[in-house]
């Protein structure tokens, strides 16, 4: 899913109009738009639609029509401001700035750059051989790929709407702690052996992709566009369907229901979480909205956060992609390793807050 020089179009004017003007006055109109979202929800729900406030399908609707535009929105801000962000990180250029780091350096810097590496479960066979061509060690490669599909800028936006910066936070901080001890876990028990023979016999490009020109700000900004049309293009109908189902929980749910088996007092919650995540596949744009649901029943911080992370963390897709370049045995640790962290991780918040 990543956008490289070669895809953007020529640097253009933009009307008449200043570029820093227009981006200016469309945030003046985001913002305006964005502060009014709740009462035109209630609103609509309340006056227009005439459901009861208290109704539990006046909840759920409610919930509906609040959420959807606010993520959306969410979506397009921050979604145009990483795109242009990651014009700065190709994939040539974050294999040449790991390539040569220690391990211990390596998998803080590796784990950091795959939040803004353009990343997809397709691109983790040719990103893990770039890596390896480029002699990048393999536990700070998979530093990497632990970090890039779980800590994505939707992730963060959805989070960030629906919870605020502090729950956003520690989704960022523990998922980086996560991919780093990972990945440097993995570095020392020295499995490279467990990596498939073929992947060490390819020839690396000899440097060729590392010579790229440079962007204007223009190409940069339509970069942003790009990747406002291909991310949030794609992932909307999951927006809507994760909503909805939240919208189904938040309005018909009972809170002691949810609770009684997601709660703190239920020790079981966090593993059984993590257990029901790691088969199932979701995008954040799904998962998060039921998160929100699940949370505002009475389930606890920690097993909610184990579940979202093991879904997106360790989908079943990207483990069989990841079986063309790695051994089962490998596959296996990595899957254990991962799912270690984020069961303390569960258990932490669950006594913290």
């Amino acid at each position: 899913m990543g956008l490289v020089e070669d895809e953007l179009p020529a640097a253009k004017t933009h009307g008449r109009m200043p570029i820093g003007v227009m981006l200016v006055a469309g945030l003046i109109v985001w913002i305006l738009l964005y502060r009014n979202l709740s009462p035109f929800a209630k609103w609509l729900t309340l006056d227009a639609l005439g459901f009861a406030a208290t109704s539990r399908i006046g909840l759920a609707v409610e919930f509906f029509l609040f959420e959807v535009p606010k993520v959306l929105m969410l979506l397009v801000l921050i979604v145009f401001g990483v795109g242009i962000i990651r014009t700065f990180f190709t994939p040539e250029r974050t294999r040449a700035m790991l390539a040569g780091k220690r391990e211990s350096v390596g998998n803080v810097l590796a784990a950091s750059l795959g939040i803004v590496t353009p990343f997809c479960s397709c691109s983790a066979v040719p990103l893990f051989i770039g890596f390896v061509e480029a002699g990048v060690p393999l536990g700070v490669t998979l530093s990497f790929l632990i970090s890039a599909p779980m800590i994505n800028e939707v992730a963060l936006v959805l989070l960030f709407g629906m919870f605020g910066w502090k729950i956003a936070g520690i989704y960022l901080g523990t998922g980086l702690l996560i991919a780093i001890v990972a990945g440097w876990v993995i570095g020392r028990m020295h499995m490279e052996r467990f990596v498939e023979d073929w992947v060490y016999q390819i020839e690396g490009p000899g440097g060729e992709g590392l010579q790229e020109e440079s962007l204007s700000f223009s190409q940069r900004l339509d970069a942003g566009g790009l990747a406002v049309k291909d991310i949030v293009g794609r992932v909307w109908p999951f927006v809507i369907v994760g909503i909805a189902v939240g919208a189904g929980i938040h309005g018909y749910v009972p809170e002691d229901f949810m609770a009684s088996f997601m709660g703190k007092s239920a020790w079981w919650s966090v593993p059984l979480a993590v257990l029901l995540g790691v088969p199932m596949y979701s995008n954040a744009a799904g998962i998060v909205p039921v998160v929100h649901a699940l949370l505002e029943k009475g389930a606890a911080l920690g097993t909610v956060l184990a579940f979202m992370m093991a879904v997106i963390a360790l989908s079943l897709p990207e483990m069989i992609i990841l079986r063309k370049v790695l051994k089962p045995r490998l596959i296996a640790t990595y899957v254990g390793v991962v799912a270690t962290g984020i069961l303390l991780v569960g258990y932490l918040f669950n006594i913290i807050f």
